[in-house]
């Protein structure tokens, strides 16, 4: 499956899922975070997306980020 690459991981994911695992930097620029530091917080205290190690390297799948975010707006609305 490939997608246009344009460098922002926000376009990919509106266009549909991009053909790559998401780094945490990806996660910063997608829900406009102020530092990376915020998505290891939230991997530490298992409030964010699930990821996985690559090596050293933390990946999240761009299907279970978008379920993520899906649950936090429902649960937002359901408030």
């Amino acid at each position: 499956m490939a997608t246009a690459q344009s460098g922002d991981p926000r376009d990919t994911l509106r266009a549909g899922l991009p053909d790559r695992y998401l780094s945490p930097e990806d996660l910063v620029t997608l829900f406009g975070l102020e530092s990376v530091e915020t998505v290891y917080t939230w991997r530490k205290k298992r409030t964010g997306p699930p990821g996985f190690r690559v090596g050293k390297h933390v990946r999240y799948d761009p299907a279970a980020v978008r379920a993520w975010a899906e649950q936090r707006m429902a649960d937002d609305e359901a408030a």
